[in-house]
């Protein structure tokens, strides 16, 4: 398939330069981010598509390290809003947390399961699963982790989330996009749209069956190597068809409480970063949030990525990702044709948080979140797919 933030460019009438000062916006990694930011002496209109140290909310360490000083800076506050800070399991990073997991495994119950994952790896590479500490023991034999080690390969070790919301018996996770044009004052689209990426395998807990990934992964890095796998279905759900089976299994109020639920974590999220964000009026983000649902209907922040794909797989996926490009260029405005008015809806984005408040929708609605609602295409272009995709 073809690049979709390119086809997104050429779409809006964009023309591709070389120069590497003269330019409107520019689409780099993170990589670029770190090397060269620092040195830019960028003009009033140009817009670039990270912010300085995204790391501090991307990065598993730093996440952790940000909502935990968050939670408890709330709570010598003694403010209510600490309570919220509920979404993240009990999480340590090592090696420099060690002996404090150890205490805190040995707290819970014998067979409690863990989850252990690199912070500078993604797709699912080098996780894994664990219920006695003597698995610990003996990977640190086959690997180049020491726990007192000063150039040690960092991990998380998270309490694992044991019963999670099956469809067909399956575990799944949430992707879903969240744009952030400003950390001051803190200003939030989310996304209507986004999927469920299920696994391959039936959800167990049992201890046989710890190590398979197609089982307790839902990367698709790691479920597109099963046998048998359907490129041409891959393994995903439209979130629309995820909150119609919530609509028919839970009703209307529990589901949209759900997806509700689902804004606030991401608001409280983005909150603890406020501070510690370096904010520059040049840069925007838009993020791409891990959220796993419980049997509860509890949801439970897993990562947050600062460069999500957009690479597509299927015709849905490229159509989704392509109009969700095209949305955030037309948030982010650099035609100036919203006048330097916020928007509150623009294409699948609905604003969420500004001006230190939340935002909630004013036409008469049953429902508090629009998570999960339709996406109409854009009314300037034509079909994505048809248009600007693969030939």
């Amino acid at each position: 398939f073809s690049n979709c933030i390119r086809d997104v460019f050429i779409a809006r009438g964009w023309t591709e330069v070389e120069s590497d000062s003269d330019w409107d916006v520019a689409w780099v990694d993170k990589d670029w981010m770190r090397e060269n930011f620092d040195s830019l002496q960028l003009a009033d209109h140009q817009r670039i598509n990270h912010f300085r140290n995204h790391y501090e909310l991307s990065r598993k360490d730093n996440l952790i390290k940000n909502l935990k000083r968050y939670q408890r800076a709330l709570q010598r506050e003694g403010l209510e809003e600490a309570a919220a800070y509920d979404f993240f399991p009990g999480t340590y990073t090592l090696p420099t947390d060690y002996g404090l997991f150890v205490e805190e495994f040995k707290n819970h119950p014998p067979g409690a399961i863990w989850i252990m994952k690199p912070v500078g790896k993604a797709q699912g590479k080098g996780i894994f699963l664990f219920n006695k500490l003597s698995a610990i023991s003996e990977w640190k034999k086959t690997s180049n982790w020491k726990w007192d080690a000063t150039q040690a390969e960092s991990y998380v070790v998270q309490r694992y989330i044991e019963d999670p919301l099956l469809v067909g018996g399956k575990k799944f996770d949430l992707r879903l996009y969240v744009l952030v044009t400003s950390y001051s004052p803190l200003t939030v689209f989310m996304y209507r749209a986004g999927f469920a990426r299920f696994s391959a395998h039936k959800y167990s807990t049992d201890k046989s069956n710890l190590g398979d990934t197609f089982v307790h992964l839902t990367n698709v890095a790691v479920q597109k190597t099963v046998p048998g796998f359907d490129a041409a279905a891959g393994n995903k759900w439209p979130l629309h068809a995820f909150r119609l089976y919530l609509l028919g299994k839970f009703g209307a109020q529990l589901s949209d409480k759900c997806m509700a639920a689902v804004e606030e974590l991401v608001i409280n999220s983005l909150l603890a970063v406020q501070k510690v964000m370096i904010n520059d009026k040049h840069c925007f983000e838009m993020y791409g949030y891990d959220i796993l649902i419980d049997a509860f209907l509890k949801p439970w922040l897993i990562e947050v990525n600062a460069s999500p794909s957009i690479s597509a797989d299927t015709i849905h996926d490229y159509n989704l990702k392509f109009r969700l490009l095209n949305d955030v260029y037309s948030i982010i405005d650099v035609e100036n044709s919203l006048d330097g008015v916020l928007p509150e809806n623009v294409g699948g984005f609905d604003l969420i948080y500004a001006n230190g408040s939340r935002v909630q929708p004013k036409k008469p609605c049953c429902y508090t979140s629009r998570l999960g609602g339709m996406v109409s295409p854009s009314q300037t272009l034509p079909t994505p797919f048809q248009e600007f995709g693969p030939k």
